[in-house]
């Protein structure tokens, strides 16, 4: 069975940098797992690696999807098979890089998510009781549906909260429900799955000073930009690093909220990213703080060894 590299863990863990030192060392190349960082026009708010952080490494899954479509998991495993195919054809080792749970899911337990078809109309009036009730309504009767998969999601996630109404709507299935008739198939790859961890705060400072950084960036005025150049408000807009922003342009916060607001979201989001990965009995744990070349030298000799 040919060997898939995972490297996952929190937001500003580090995963890009050892990831890209990594596919160096063992001639790899990059696939991301990272349901923000496949959108066009958005960069800086979801720490797109640049070209020259890339450092001539093919990077697979970035910067191909409009911020207006929806792209769902069973679109990324797709995806993200196809181009682990190609990678093990060159001859090189497939790296999958990321903090999207749910994407590194479908590919280590080989998750399989049935066509559904979803009712326009009912997604609609969805959105429409988004705006007279307020998202936490229907939080609570998503709460009520699938209390488990609720469990794995932000109260603000809109997103992912609607997915679970119609899922329901559309098949009288929860999404956990689906979860488990789905994970019947046999995995196809060896996948040796790490993961970063730091200490809580240390990270948390990782965190604020990397919100500081974007926003030095210009991390508005890449909000302003991508609003002004879509007639429809883009789904992507939804997502952490873009709702506050968007908040802010409103005038509904002010601009040291919105930075504030920001810090807290996305510390709470690492918090969430750190109980998924713990879950998964097979993730082999690294030291964020420990030198790259000694968490490189750890996944080479597993990756021997296995």
């Amino acid at each position: 069975m040919e060997k898939v590299i995972v490297i996952c863990g929190p937001t500003a863990s580090g995963k890009t940098s050892l990831s890209i030192e990594l596919a160096k060392k063992i001639n790899g190349e990059i696939i991301s797992a990272d349901s923000m960082q496949i959108y066009q026009e958005m960069n800086i708010g979801t720490a797109k690696p640049t070209i020259e952080e890339r450092q001539g490494i093919q990077h697979y899954l970035l910067d191909f999807v409009s911020p207006e479509e929806r792209y769902s998991v069973a679109d990324y495993k797709k995806e993200a098979k196809k181009a682990i195919g190609e990678i093990l054809q060159k001859g090189k080792v497939p790296i999958i890089v990321g903090g999207t749970g749910l994407y590194i899911d479908s590919l280590i337990y080989e998750i399989e998510y049935p066509e559904i078809s979803f009712d326009a109309t009912y997604r609609k009036q969805l959105e429409q009781r988004v705006q007279e009730e307020g998202l936490e309504s229907l939080y609570k009767e998503a709460e009520k549906i699938d209390p488990l998969a609720i469990r794995k999601i932000s109260p603000n996630d809109e997103k992912r909260i609607l997915r679970i109404l119609e899922i329901y709507q559309a098949t009288g299935k929860t999404k956990t429900e689906q979860e488990k008739d789905s994970r019947k198939n046999p995995v196809e790859y060896d996948y040796l799955v790490f993961a970063l961890k730091w200490d809580r705060e240390v990270l948390y400072e990782r965190i604020n000073k990397r919100v500081d950084i974007m926003i030095e960036q210009g991390l508005i005025e890449e909000v302003k930009n991508i609003l002004e150049n879509h007639k429809k408000f883009p789904t992507a807009m939804q997502g952490l690093g873009y709702k506050e922003v968007v908040e802010f342009l409103k005038e509904e916060i002010t601009k040291e909220e919105m930075i504030e607001k920001l810090k807290m979201e996305t510390r709470r989001y690492a918090k969430r990213q750190m109980t998924w990965f713990r879950k998964n009995k097979q993730t082999i744990w690294l030291e964020g703080q420990e030198k790259i070349e000694d968490n490189i030298e750890k996944i080479c000799k597993l990756k021997g060894r296995n």
